[in-house]
């Protein structure tokens, strides 16, 4: 196998030209690979600097995840800090944890945030949307989304035996002239659900109208928790970004 090592976006798009295959961080592809027979080429983002891209707005699909850090909303710190042990965090990437694991445990937080994905394919750099991205799997350069106003992020205890542990991200947004916007997603078992709603001074009526989007359809006790991080991001007791250089 011949691992390419691109330093720019170009160089990568003509290595995916000739059906180079995206390795990531490899935590997730290597044991197919040893199984199912190795590709001619495999194709890595790290050295590409658009990959790599960190900060208030923006993060590169080639970012391991323990470098994720306060310079990102609350919810994709939390998200990343939750994924798997400090090895595999020192190794997994975004793009890998989004688009090559079943899991997807940055999914639910990059949902709230409405965050936008920037994709490389053969014939160019595209933007798409998150759903796109899960659903199609291209080559995934980065993500980008508006700052919120709060946002916070829960993960259960998984029980020993048990499936993936039921995860939930909110993050509350400005909009213009019009009530803020909440933000809901869950992970519940494999599947990502997600919910949008107007904010309400009366937290009863946001967390009513939440229900009855397919968030709402969730079991009690799993409503129970996404109510009380709800409660919690428009009490003010969630996480209020600070102010950036």
């Amino acid at each position: 196998m011949l691992l390419r090592l691109p330093t720019s976006v170009s160089e990568a798009q003509r290595y995916l030209a000739q059906k180079a295959v995206p390795v990531g961080g490899a935590t997730l592809v290597w044991a197919t690979w040893q199984r199912d027979g190795f590709p001619e080429q495999a194709l890595s983002l790290r050295h590409v600097p658009e990959a790599n891209e960190l900060g208030p707005n923006v993060l590169g699909a080639a970012v391991v995840l323990n470098r994720i850090d306060d310079r990102v909303p609350l919810v994709l710190h939390r998200a990343a800090a939750s994924v798997g042990t400090g090895a595999v965090r020192r190794t997994a990437t975004v793009g890998g944890n989004l688009v090559g694991s079943t899991l997807r445990c940055l999914l639910p937080a990059a949902l709230v945030l409405d965050a936008r994905a920037t994709v490389l394919e053969a014939d160019g750099l595209h933007e798409a949307e998150l759903g796109e991205v899960v659903a199609k799997r291209p080559l995934l350069l980065g993500l980008r989304w508006r700052e919120p106003i709060a946002s916070t992020y829960r993960k259960l205890p998984q029980e020993a035996g048990g499936g993936p542990p039921f995860v939930v991200a909110a993050a509350l947004h400005a909009t213009h002239g019009g009530p803020d916007r909440l933000r809901v997603a869950v992970r519940d078992g494999y599947e990502v659900l997600s919910g949008s709603v107007a904010r309400d001074n009366d937290t009863r009526t946001v967390l009513h109208d939440l229900g009855r989007t397919v968030i709402g359809e969730l079991p009690p006790q799993s409503w129970e928790v996404v109510g009380e991080q709800v409660i919690a991001l428009l009490d003010g007791r969630a996480h209020r970004p600070r102010s950036h250089p």
